[in-house]
C-alpha cells in the first residue's frame, strides 16, 4: 500500500475553502434539498439554516491506485487448494463486506451524508432561481440597526458628556456628609459660649477662649472642604440598543379555487416569503394574517392556507371585504403599518372584478402602505388584471406583475425595495 502525504502549508481558512469547494461540487443536490425544506417550512422560519442529506454514493472521493503492469507472479501464504493455472469464480460479498441494511428486498440501501448549511448559505440557495442580485441578498440578511440611549451615569468620560447638574448634586451631598459632624459641633459650641456670656463670665476666661478657638478651627475645616472634587464628576452613560421600529402587519391573500394547482401555490408561497423577509428588515414586530378565498373568504392559519384546496368559482371581493374588516377592527392605521400581498391566477367573475377595483381604491389603499398583486398564469391576462391596471395608474403604492415561472417573482420586489428606500 502506498500513502500520499500532502506537505503543503495549510492556511488559517483552509476549512472554509474546502467547504466552499464542497458546496460547489454538490450544488444540485443541496439546491434540491433546500427546495424540499422550503416547502415544509412556515414563512416565519424560512430564513434559518438547514440540515442537508446527500446519499453516500454521491460524495465518494476519487482514490489513487497503482498497477504493476506486465506479467508477474505472487505467492500467497496458506494456499492449500489451488495450483498454477487453476480458475475459480469471484467470491460473493458476505457479511460485513458491503453497504446496506437488512430487508426483505434484494436492493441495497446506503446511509446519507448529513451536514448543515448556515443561514446565509440557505438564503443564497433559496434566492438563486429568483435571479436576485447580490446586493439585495445582503440587504435581506442585514443586521438590525442600533441607536444610542442614555443609561445612567458613569465616573469617567469626555468633557462633552459631563452632566453638570448631577455633578453639583453629588458635590453638595459630599460636603453635607463630610462637614456634618463639624457643623453640629459648631452649633453646640456657640450655644455653650452664649450661655457662659449670659452668666457674666469674662471674655478673657479660659473657657470662653477655648470655645472660640474650637469654633474658629471647625469653621476653617469646613472652608477647607472643596466645593467640587473629581470624585463628584458624573458623565452621561450611553449604550447601543436595537432601534425601535413601528409594528407591521402583513396580509397574505391566496386564491384556493380549483384552478390553483400545487405549482401555482408554491410560486405564491415564494412570493409571500420574499415580502416577509423584506418586512423583517425594517420592522421589529410583524404579524401575519392569512386569508384564503374561492367563492367565500375566511381567515385561517398558515398550514390550512397553503395546503387546503377548494373547488368551484372565484369571488375575489369576498377576500377584500374581509381584509377591510380586519384592518378596521384589529389594526388601526395610527398604530400599524399594513402590507398586503395577493396571489391569484386572475380568474374571477366579471362583475366582481369591478367591485374589487372600487373596494381597493375607496377603502383598502388609503389604509395600507403597500399592496402587491401577482397573477400566476402563463396565458392571457384575466378580467381582474384589466381592472387592477386602472388602480396602478392612480396609486403609486400599488404594484402588479404577471408570473409565469418562479424566476419572474423578483420584479415586483424590485419596485417594492425602491419604494421603501425612498421613504427611508
Amino acid at each position: 500500500m502506498v500513502h500520499l502525504i500532502d506537505r503543503r502549508i495549510q492556511g488559517k481558512n483552509k476549512s472554509a475553502v474546502n467547504r466552499e469547494r464542497f458546496l460547489r461540487r454538490y450544488k444540485d443536490q443541496i439546491k434540491e434539498a433546500v427546495t424540499r425544506a422550503v416547502k415544509g417550512r412556515s414563512i416565519t422560519n424560512v430564513e434559518s439554516g438547514e440540515k442537508i442529506s446527500i446519499p453516500v454514493r454521491d460524495v465518494n472521493e476519487p482514490s489513487f491506485g497503482h498497477d504493476h503492469g506486465g506479467v508477474w507472479e505472487t505467492v500467497r501464504p496458506g494456499n492449500k487448494e489451488y495450483l498454477k493455472g487453476d480458475q475459480f469464480k469471484r467470491p460473493k460479498g458476505g457479511a460485513g463486506s458491503g453497504k446496506g441494511q437488512a430487508g426483505n428486498s434484494e436492493e441495497t440501501s446506503e446511509d446519507d451524508f448529513v451536514f448543515e448549511v448556515s443561514r446565509e448559505e440557505f438564503m443564497n440557495y433559496f434566492f438563486e432561481d429568483l435571479e436576485l442580485p447580490n446586493m439585495v441578498k445582503t440587504q435581506l440578511t442585514a443586521s438590525t440597526d442600533f441607536k444610542q440611549l442614555r443609561a445612567g451615569y458613569k465616573m469617567s468620560g469626555t468633557t462633552t458628556n459631563l452632566h453638570v447638574l448631577r455633578s453639583l448634586r453629588g458635590a453638595l451631598s459630599r460636603r453635607i456628609a463630610v462637614g456634618g459632624k463639624s457643623s453640629r459641633r459648631i452649633k453646640l459650641a456657640e450655644q455653650e459660649l452664649r450661655a457662659l456670656l449670659d452668666e457674666g463670665v469674662s471674655v478673657d476666661d479660659d473657657r470662653v477662649l477655648l470655645l472660640r478657638h474650637e469654633i474658629t478651627h471647625l469653621r476653617t475645616r469646613l472652608l477647607a472642604i472643596p466645593f467640587l472634587d473629581t470624585f463628584d464628576l458624573r458623565y452621561s452613560n450611553r449604550i447601543k440598543v436595537p432601534k425601535p421600529s413601528s409594528q407591521a402587519v402583513m396580509f397574505c391573500i391566496l386564491d384556493v379555487s380549483g384552478s390553483m394547482d400545487e405549482a401555482k401555490k408554491d410560486t405564491a408561497k415564494r412570493f409571500f416569503i420574499l415580502l416577509y423577509l423584506f418586512l423583517t428588515r425594517s420592522y421589529e414586530k410583524i404579524e401575519l394574517v392569512f386569508i384564503r378565498h374561492h367563492t367565500t373568504a375566511m381567515e385561517v392559519d398558515e398550514q390550512e392556507f397553503f395546503n387546503s384546496r377548494e373547488s368551484g368559482g372565484t369571488v375575489v371581493s369576498s377576500a377584500i371585504n374581509l381584509l377591510n374588516t380586519i384592518l378596521r377592527d384589529r389594526y388601526p392605521t395610527g398604530e400599524w403599518n399594513a402590507y398586503v400581498a395577493q396571489a391569484s391566477d386572475g380568474d374571477n367573475w366579471d362583475n366582481d372584478s369591478i367591485t374589487c377595483r372600487q373596494l381597493l381604491m375607496d377603502t383598502t389603499l388609503p389604509l395600507v402602505q403597500y399592496y402587491a398583486y401577482v397573477e400566476i398564469t402563463d396565458g392571457e391576462p384575466q378580467n381582474l388584471w384589466r381592472e387592477y391596471e386602472q388602480i396602478a395608474s392612480y396609486h403609486s403604492h400599488f404594484a402588479m406583475r404577471k408570473i409565469e415561472d418562479p424566476s419572474d417573482i423578483y420584479p415586483v420586489f424590485r419596485d417594492l425595495f425602491k419604494k421603501q428606500n425612498a421613504k427611508l
